[in-house]
């Protein structure tokens, strides 16, 4: 584990001899480090973290980050309920989470120490914002005293740093105000840090003047700020050393850091491409998924069209006209929204046209927590709408996964003529890690064939193998034909009140979505192939904390392993006979039990599962003992 310097004391000011440089200070060797930033939502720890995590992306480390949003829209400052976190692990080697807790905490006020301060382990370093312990601070937190003089902090390395006052000392004759000047403070922080880690801040200063090339003022009281924070850290008595980290050995290629939001919305712009149709998201925004909206919006230079609707369900049934004369479809969403969106869902299901939905789920029920994650919407995914009415299912696994999820759901959403549900959740959505930038000609097709010949035209004339019916855009002579939601008749699609023919088709959907299991790919195992003592299944986000505490315990030489699944619906065909060659197998999520659920009805296999619901992705440590216990009997 990584631990940064001691606290050689609590000056802020440099000290040296008069007329001399001060000696360059040694660079220590680590191999991976884990800091949060946190602060008020206005205090800039989502931007610190995000140019930190950039700046380590640049000097090759392998990188995980878990940003913590506010639920406050507009929490008072200096309350527990507006502290905002950013937690990044880089590494010189394979990382696959963001840490279970962090060796640095940023605590830019006493708000942001208390929330955060059950997750430092002790000799961990906290840097604080000395000024910020004011009184009035204090006291909004509760605290009776002061921490950083009342000795509560004892078993952690304490760095207080003047921050605001040298924020304001390295702006001094800029003419800004107080409040502007404040707002700098942030840039300070990730100057100092980038000292201390040996971080290259050339992309921060390139970051700095594209987005404030308007306001001179403001860029150059940033720019001088992150310099000031950057000398700090060579100048002060209290770093005696700073700490390297070198670059991870990765496969070769361009690479580029990606949040999961961006991934997905690349994802089906790339899938646009490939079929060679108009791409038309209709929306409306709701916290974590609002960003792909955004991301696609700034699409312009592609057939990528976004509409902002009033509401949940003018968002998907905007999507599923836009499928019927065919684009492709897409929705994004979260938990609430798919509540509202489940009879128009239903519709495009009945109709058989290409949608997909994404929902990016959130800590609920109702409003819930709603920055934080949670895996709670994968029964709503299989049952929520009225009827028989099942769906395709995929579910991301890590930030740059989102990509290619995104757009495997378009092309089987294409393919067989269906509604395709894409599951990610705010982990991965703001997340981010590196991502290997694919070679486009290596994709996966995604052909788009429209039916223009009349001669046999019948609406649910299905193909063989795939059972998919034809897509015809309306107005094409000759094709004309009926589509709604009262049940149709089989072929010519027309109403239908048979009690037959109703069965005949929901029965032929069924086989149609359970017909692409024909196409998902072998169940991988990380471990033992054969089976073993152990199995842990996981879904979504869980594969980052599962995998690194297999590979813990694998280490010790335990016949432990891993198995992550992306097609929840319908589910690998071999996946059954996969877990049934262990004797013991634990399903991991972030809800009561769902896919346990699932498991255990589907194959009859005595599973048992282990289950976090605190809006906070699993620890790996967390993992480890469960695993142990399952072991130990």
């Amino acid at each position: 584990m990584a631990v940064p310097p001691e606290a050689a004391g609590q000056a802020a000011e440099s000290h040296g001899s008069a007329g001399s440089a001060p000696a360059p200070k040694p660079h220590l060797k680590r191999d991976q480090v884990v800091i949060r930033f946190a602060g008020d939502s206005g205090d800039g720890m989502q931007l610190t973290g995000m140019q930190f995590t950039a700046e380590s992306a640049l000097a090759g480390n392998d990188i995980a980050t878990l940003p913590d949003f506010p639920a406050e829209i507009r929490a008072p400052a200096g309350t527990l309920a507006g502290v905002s976190g950013f937690q990044l692990n880089f590494s010189s080697s394979e990382i696959f989470t963001a840490g279970d807790e962090p060796n640095v905490l940023v605590a830019m006020n006493p708000a942001a120490l208390q929330a955060n301060l059950e997750d430092v382990p002790p000799n961990a370093v906290i840097i604080v914002d000395r000024e910020a312990f004011n009184d009035a601070n204090l006291k909004k937190v509760g605290y009776k005293a002061n921490p950083l003089n009342d000795h509560s902090l004892d078993k952690f390395q304490v760095i207080q740093v003047d921050v605001t006052k040298l924020t304001a000392l390295a702006l001094h004759g800029l003419g800004l105000n107080n409040r502007a000047v404040f707002r700098c403070r942030n840039m300070f922080v990730l100057g100092m840090l980038s000292w201390l880690y040996q971080r290259p801040i050339e992309s921060t200063l390139k970051y700095l003047e594209s987005r404030f090339k308007k306001t001179p003022d403001i860029l150059e009281a940033n720019i001088r700020v992150l310099k000031a924070g950057f000398n700090y850290g060579e100048t002060t008595e209290m770093f005696a050393s700073s700490y390297e980290v070198a670059a991870a050995r990765i496969a070769p290629g361009l690479y580029r850091n990606i949040t999961g939001n961006t991934a997905t919305a690349l994802g089906f712009v790339a899938a646009a491409v490939k079929s060679g149709r108009p791409l038309f998201l209709g929306s409306y925004p709701i916290t974590p998924a609002s960003d792909v909206l955004h991301e696609l919006a700034g699409f312009k230079n592609f057939p990528v069209y976004t509409f902002q609707a009033e509401d949940e369900i003018a968002g998907v049934c905007s999507a599923i006209g836009a499928a019927f004369g065919g684009a492709i479809g897409i929705t994004t969403t979260s938990g609430p929204g798919m509540n509202l969106k489940a009879e128009a869902v239903g519709l495009a299901v009945k109709v058989e046209l290409p949608l997909v939905i994404t929902d990016i789920q959130r800590a609920g029920p109702s409003t819930g927590m709603p920055t934080k994650p949670e895996q709670a919407d994968l029964l709503q995914s299989m049952y929520g709408r009225h009827g028989e009415s099942p769906i395709p299912i995929i579910a991301a696994s890590t930030p740059a996964d989102c990509f290619d999820c995104a757009y495997e759901a378009v092309r089987i959403a294409i393919k067989y003529m269906t509604p395709v549900i894409l599951l990610t959740d705010g982990q991965l959505a703001n997340g981010s890690e590196p991502w290997l930038l694919p070679d486009t000609d290596k994709l996966p097709p995604i052909p788009v064939e429209f039916r223009t010949d009349p001669e046999g035209f019948m609406p649910y004339l299905r193909e063989e193998e795939t059972l998919a019916r034809p897509w015809a855009i309306p107005g094409t002579k000759g094709l004309e034909h009926r589509v709604g939601g009262i049940a149709g008749e089989h072929l010519t699609g027309n109403i239908s009140y048979s009690p037959a023919n109703n069965e005949l088709m929901v029965r032929m959907r069924a086989r149609k979505i359970a017909g692409i299991a024909r196409e998902i790919p072998p169940t991988e195992v990380f471990g033992d192939t054969e089976g073993g003592d152990l199995v842990v299944l996981g879904w979504g986000s869980t594969y980052g904390p599962i995998r690194e505490a297999v590979k813990q315990i694998r280490a010790k030489g335990k016949k432990v392993s891993h198995v992550q699944i992306r097609y929840l619906n319908p589910m690998p065909r071999d996946l059954g006979e996969t877990l049934k060659r262990f004797k013991q197998v634990m399903i991991a999520e972030m809800n009561m039990g769902q896919l346990l659920k699932m498991i255990r009805a589907e194959y009859l296999i005595d599973a048992f599962g282990f289950n976090k619901i605190q809006g906070r992705p699993f620890k790996v440590s967390e993992l480890v003992t469960r695993i142990n216990r399952a072991l130990e009997g």
